[in-house]
């Protein structure tokens, strides 16, 4: 196996040193750590491009490969190339995560609902309707509420109250005529004229 370029020919190869720790030697720990730690937080600032995350992301890394320890396979992989592997893996998960994250870059959504002068002037609306339907007869205001606010067909209109298909066009064009007449005083109070 060959040496780091910054480890002295006589110093244990990464894989040793990862036993040796796995095995309850702390100065492995440490030679392991000052050995790869400022090279995974380098790796770290130059995706990141911040230095406290790229400082978590090192210390991250680090804590998986102390956990990955007692069950590492010498020979398998290289330490290092693990170990950058997991940084680089951290860094995009905090890329990932900006992206989804950062409300303060997403412009504001346009309100595509009507506006509160709208809203209001369709309460207004609401309630004049409400007020002419309740003026007419049971009947009338059955069929014009199931035929213009429920929109169903005639035909079920009329099985549901029991009359003939002609009976139902009959109360609705009685009750329409009726609420036309209610209503046409209104039209400039409740914003037709505008329309």
């Amino acid at each position: 196996m060959t040496q780091p370029i910054d480890a002295p020919n006589d110093a244990p190869c990464d894989d040793a040193l990862l036993v040796l720790f796995a095995n309850g030697d702390g100065q492995a720990a440490r030679d392991l750590t000052t050995r790869l730690g400022p090279r995974t937080y380098a790796v770290a600032l130059r995706v990141l491009g911040n230095r406290a995350e790229a400082e978590d992301v090192a210390q991250e890394a680090m804590m998986r490969l102390w956990r990955v320890a007692p069950k590492w396979e010498q020979g398998r992989a290289k330490v290092s190339t693990w170990l950058y592997r997991v940084t680089l893996n951290l860094c995009l998960d905090i890329k990932r995560r900006q992206r989804s994250v950062d409300l303060d870059a997403v412009p504001e959504p346009e309100d595509a609902g009507p506006s509160v002068a709208e809203r209001l002037q369709d309460t207004s609306r609401m309630d004049a309707l409400q007020q002419a339907l309740m003026q007419l007869p049971d009947r009338q205001r059955q069929a014009v509420v199931l035929r213009h606010i429920e929109e169903l067909s005639n035909p079920e209109i009329a099985g549901i109250m029991d009359i003939s298909v002609e009976a139902v066009e009959s109360l609705t064009a009685r009750g329409k005529r009726a609420l036309t007449a209610a209503l046409s005083g209104r039209r400039a109070e409740l914003g037709y004229d505008d329309d």
